[in-house]
């Protein structure tokens, strides 16, 4: 009697841990963005990038093809910023490319940006408006070793 008990206890404790399978779920939608907000998203996030990278200018970004408004943008941000940014996938012999994923994603009215590389994932939500996007969260910054 006194090992059931115990094993009454030790179940109730450890079922105080545990989370339903739907307590995470999300609401996180891929959206379609104007050009004056993809652009101010785009802009803000590759001077973002440059800041955790180092120089541009010795630097490939390689990212995946894609004829969003958001990609488009974010490659001429980037291009402004003095990186060489490859979509097509073919990149010289002598050049490792950084890889870059990015994602845009709607959540309760705002626009969530995504950068992501080997070394650092940027992420910051915006509030989009007529002129294009304000931040509407502090830049998130993860360092990878």
């Amino acid at each position: 009697m006194r090992k059931l008990l115990m094993f009454f206890a030790a179940a109730a404790l450890l079922s105080g841990c545990q989370t339903a399978d739907d307590a995470l779920t999300t609401s996180s939608t891929p959206v379609a963005i104007t050009g004056p907000t993809a652009t101010a998203i785009a802009g803000d996030m590759a001077s973002r990038l440059a800041e955790q990278t180092g120089p541009a200018g010795t630097t490939t970004i390689k990212m995946d093809k894609d004829a969003s408004e958001f990609a488009v943008a974010l490659e001429v941000a980037l291009k402004g910023w003095g990186y060489s940014v490859v979509t097509d996938g073919k990149v010289a012999n002598d050049v490792k490319p950084v890889e870059l994923a990015y994602a845009i994603d709607g959540f309760e009215g705002k626009v969530l940006a995504r950068l992501s590389t080997p070394s650092v994932a940027l992420g910051r939500a915006y509030t989009p408006t007529a002129a294009g996007a304000t931040p509407a969260s502090p830049l998130s910054i993860m360092q990878r070793n």
